[in-house]
């Protein structure tokens, strides 16, 4: 009974073994093309997997669109993957990765992960790549040894053109940029593989650097005139016309071998500044109030640059190498400085119309008939920008054959100017053609007193026909 009892169960226990054995070496030969449990690749799960089924999923999701390479500047460049034939494959890594797979150890995997990362083989159409990279901008220009290394003449004033410094090595940007596509690179800088380098100085070369010293430490000026509302910056595209040159066109150098500055280049520049800025007698485009807009040239009122004192302050500011934004003396000033000098607060004398406004900030404050000088006795009140440079009460006017009081008088120019004339009952009209005055702007009264309290000293006067 016992032996029968134990018979049955070595029989069972055999049983076990070899249903064991049948599942152990059945997966033992089935993990000889799978990947075993708990594998993954590339974060694709394998588990049970084969080689071609695992390259497709990560052919799928790998997307390659090509490299972009930077050359020195930044400036970006495509090679598509579609115009060199670019192509990839897993499989060849992942039989790799299979090869070293133990299938009789399968059980092991059971209680392990596996977390693996495989490249791609990758290929490419050579020749195609080769035309790709040869018709990249980077590699126009100049071949080395026609680079140079000079002082140019530009509108910005002398600067130095250096191209014997970053010159490409072609060949190794170009294996640069072919190992970048075979690792599956998206760009690559050409500057940061070191793929420039600097030529070697010549002597020549040496003699220019010095030279290009020289220049651009005089170049170096920066002083900013201020005119009105413009700002004039004094640079080097201003200072390169100061360096003296040979007749060769060389520069200048003295016996200490510093640059020489040519002979009246500061006081020429100052010159050429009153030239355009001085408005003195200018002529000027103004916007009447009935008239629309207007050309009206000549009087006194204006800016005048004093040019003796900007010329000793510019060659001390040259030379000293100040920086600053300096506002520059006046031998005469207006209200404002700059091109548009009369602004908006103004007196307008309509001489066709025998009218006179006064603007304050551009807003009309007064508005008066007037009486000008008389035309028919070529006593006309003459055209022009003036200015109010005084203002008097109780004066007697003198003239020839005449001598008149007014309560208030505000001249513009010489001995014109405006004032009440209490010798008048009407203003406006045609008076001013046969019973006109000397010159004068005749001014009822009730206006004059506004004029005066009103209008400062400094107000340009506009008096047009």
């Amino acid at each position: 009974m016992k032996k029968h009892f134990f018979r049955k169960i070595f029989l069972l226990f055999s049983i076990i073994i070899s249903q064991f054995a049948i599942v152990y070496i059945g997966l033992a030969v089935y993990y000889r093309n799978a990947f075993e449990y708990g594998t993954w690749i590339n974060n694709i799960y394998c588990t049970g997997k084969n080689i071609e089924e695992v390259n497709q999923e990560l052919t799928g999701q790998f997307a390659y669109d090509g490299i972009t390479i930077y050359d020195k500047e930044q400036n970006a460049y495509q090679i598509s993957a579609g115009d060199i034939d670019y192509g990839y494959d897993f499989a060849e890594s992942l039989k790799a990765y299979l090869d070293k797979q133990n299938s009789w150890l399968w059980v092991d995997s059971l209680w392990k992960v596996r977390n693996e990362e495989v490249q791609p083989v990758i290929s490419y159409n050579e020749e195609a790549f080769d035309a790709c990279f040869a018709s990249m901008p980077f590699l126009t220009g100049k071949a080395s040894e026609d680079k140079e290394l000079a002082i140019i003449r530009t509108d910005r004033g002398y600067e130095l053109l250096n191209e014997r410094c970053e010159v490409l090595d072609a060949e190794k940007a170009k294996q640069v940029a072919s190992d970048a596509l075979a690792n599956g690179e998206s760009s690559v800088s050409l500057l940061d593989t070191g793929c420039y380098y600097d030529m070697e100085l010549t002597p020549e070369m040496q003699d220019t650097l010095h030279q290009w010293e020289l220049v651009e430490d005089f170049q170096d000026c920066r002083i900013v005139y201020q005119m009105g509302e413009d700002l004039v910056p004094v640079d080097a595209s201003i200072v390169c016309d100061w360096i003296l040159l040979n007749e060769d066109g060389s520069f200048a150098l003295d016996d200490t071998g510093a640059l020489q500055l040519k002979e009246d280049a500061i006081t020429g520049f100052v010159a050429g500044l009153a030239e355009h800025y001085d408005t003195v007698g200018s002529t000027r485009q103004f916007e009447t109030t009935n008239r629309g807009m207007i050309t009206i040239e000549g009087g006194i009122y204006g800016n005048k640059l004093d040019q003796e004192a900007e010329t000793a302050y510019l060659t001390e500011a040259f030379f000293n190498k100040k920086e600053e934004v300096h506002t520059p003396a006046y031998l005469q000033t207006a209200m404002k400085q700059g091109k548009d000098d009369i602004g908006d607060t103004y007196v307008e004398i309509d001489m066709g119309e025998q009218m006179m406004y006064y603007y304050l900030n551009g807003e009309l404050q007064i508005e008066t008939p007037v009486v000008t000088g008389n035309t028919s006795r070529r006593m006309g009140t003459p055209s022009g920008v003036n200015y109010v440079y005084l203002k008097q009460q109780d004066r007697i006017l003198r003239g020839e054959g005449y001598a008149s009081h007014v309560n208030f008088w505000m001249p513009v120019k010489g001995n014109i100017g405006i004032h009440d004339a209490s010798w008048r009952s009407k203003y406006g009209g045609n008076i001013y053609q046969t019973n006109g005055s000397h010159g004068c702007i005749n001014t009822p009264y009730n206006a004059m007193v506004q004029m005066y309290e009103m209008v400062e000293v400094g107000t340009p006067v506009v008096m047009y026909y």
